[in-house]
This record gives C-alpha cells, sequence and structure tokens, in this order.
C-alpha cells in the first residue's frame, strides 16, 4: 500500500553536486572577468609610480616614487586644488538639479493622465539620440543670446543649464515611481493631499535608491565631462575642471605619461569613493527601474 510519501510529488531539478559545479564556475569567470576590467585601474597606478624611461616599457618600476605626483602640482594651472573644487562644484549642482527637475518631470509622466503624455515622452527620450556635437550651434547662441558667454559668472551658468536636467534621469525615475503602488496617492489624497504634497510626502521618500542611482550618475557623468566646460570655459582659467588639467599633459609628439597618470588616478579616487559608500543604493535604484514598467 502506498505511503504518503510515495504520493508526495518528487523534484525534479539539477542534482546538487552539478549545480554547486555550475556556480563555481559562474564565479570563476565573473572574478576572471572582474580582474580583467581591474587591469587598466592598476596599470594606471604603476606607471604614475614610474619615471619617463620606464613608462615606456611594460613592468614594474625598479624603485617605485611619488614624483609624477609632485610634478603634477607644479604643471598644473589653475592649481590642482583649484580644479578639484571646480569639478565638484559643478558635479554636485548638476546632480541635485537633475534629482530635482528629473524627479518632478518622471512624477508628471508616471503619474499624472493629461494630453499627449505618452508622445512628450517619447520625444524627451529621443533626445538621447542627439549627440551634443550636433547641438553645439545652437545651444551656444541662446546663451550667447542670453549672454551668458560674456562674463566669468554666466560661463559657470551656462554650462549648468546645458546639462541641469537629462533625459537619462526622467526615465530612470519614471520607471521607478511606476512601481510604486497608487494605492499610496489614493490615500494621500483622501487626506487632501495635493500633487505636490504627494510627491514630496510619499513619493520621494519611497524613492531613495533610485534618487541615489541618479545622483551617482550624474555626478560621475559631469565629473569626467569635458565637452561642455571646454566650449564655455576654455577661456576662463578660474573655472577649469579637472579634465582640463589632464589634457595639460597630452602632447601631440611625446605624452608625459607618469604625471598624466597621477592626475587620472588622484581624479578617479572620488569617484571611486562615491561608489563604494553608495553602492548598494546605485544597484537597488537601477535594478529596479530596469524592471518596473
Amino acid at each position: 500500500m502506498a505511503t504518503l510519501a510515495d504520493l508526495a510529488p518528487r523534484s525534479v531539478g539539477v542534482p546538487k553536486r552539478q549545480g554547486g559545479w555550475r556556480r563555481g564556475l559562474a564565479y570563476l569567470l565573473l572574478t576572471a572577468w572582474a580582474l580583467l576590467m581591474f587591469v587598466p585601474f592598476v596599470w594606471t597606478i604603476v606607471t604614475s609610480l614610474k619615471d619617463r624611461p620606464e613608462a615606456m616599457a611594460i613592468g614594474l618600476p625598479a624603485a617605485p616614487d611619488l614624483d609624477a605626483y609632485a610634478h603634477v602640482w607644479s604643471r598644473v594651472d589653475p592649481t590642482l586644488p583649484q580644479l578639484f573644487l571646480n569639478s565638484l562644484g559643478l558635479a554636485a549642482a548638476v546632480s541635485i538639479s537633475n534629482v530635482i527637475l528629473g524627479s518632478l518631470a518622471a512624477y508628471a509622466f508616471a503619474r499624472l493622465r493629461f494630453p499627449g503624455r505618452e508622445i512628450i515622452f517619447l520625444v524627451v527620450l529621443a533626445t538621447l539620440m542627439i549627440p551634443d556635437q550636433l547641438r553645439l550651434v545652437p545651444v551656444y547662441q541662446i546663451m550667447n543670446g542670453l549672454g551668458f558667454t560674456k562674463s566669468n559668472p554666466t560661463n559657470y551658468l551656462s554650462v549648468f543649464l546645458v546639462l541641469a536636467v537629462s533625459a537619462t534621469s526622467i526615465f530612470l525615475l519614471r520607471q521607478y515611481f511606476l512601481g510604486i503602488p497608487r494605492d499610496l496617492d489614493e490615500a494621500a489624497r483622501i487626506d487632501g493631499a495635493g500633487h505636490f504634497q504627494t510627491y514630496w510626502k510619499v513619493i520621494l521618500p519611497l524613492a531613495g535608491p533610485a534618487l541615489a542611482a541618479v545622483a551617482i550618475l550624474q555626478f560621475q557623468g559631469t565629473w569626467n565631462g569635458l565637452f561642455w566646460p571646454a566650449i564655455f570655459f576654455g577661456p576662463v582659467r578660474e573655472h577649469w575642471t579637472l579634465p582640463f588639467g589632464i589634457v595639460q599633459f597630452q602632447g601631440i609628439y611625446q605624452t608625459d605619461w607618469p604625471p598624466l597618470m597621477a592626475i587620472v588616478v588622484v581624479a578617479t579616487v572620488p569617484i571611486l569613493c562615491l561608489y563604494v559608500f553608495f553602492q548598494r543604493y546605485f544597484i537597488e535604484g537601477i535594478a529596479a527601474s530596469g524592471v518596473k514598467g
């Protein structure tokens, strides 16, 4: 007579030993790929510890030193601390504006109903296909017509206005907002909250990972950006950012590799620290924005 144990469905799956073998192989391949991606950064650090003749050869330096880092402080114009402050100020301002303006636009596209909403959103996404080089002339003419290219303070304002909000920020935040239950909006409306109160007190507190992801992406992009600062900051030395300091070590016929790698390492450290401390929010925000629709 069959017992209950005999009648219970048997699990059909990958044997435990076979599953462990596959998992181990996957970890091995992922570790090898991660190390391969880390090689350029290691090469950058090693080169920054060499002198100029050694930099042309592959291998470890015979006598590592920090002369290249000291050389950076004397060669960069303006000084390296000023470049850091300029990059930090611009990147922070652009990140904050993208979080604020991007979240407002994303709330409208995700929560409000108005004529042409989907078409307008598609137009916003279509701007991602327009390269900055194609927008250069009209953007510069607009800023010049507004008088933002004639004095030093407004040069900074020109770059900020161009980067103040991006379609990428709006898209990521909209996707995340779509995953927040609409019952919360209904509850807030019953309590007498308007659209802005719902956005500020209900949606934003629940969208921390997405906001962090947008802030990190915009900070990193602005920190490394050279195109728009080169257009508006070129003649204004006191507004130069770190990419300008990197360009100073690149020559037409000869490149001074150790100082160039030294300033690249210095410029990479803030972004690396930012990602290390906020990687959990960044991964959560990107993952959630990618699967919700």
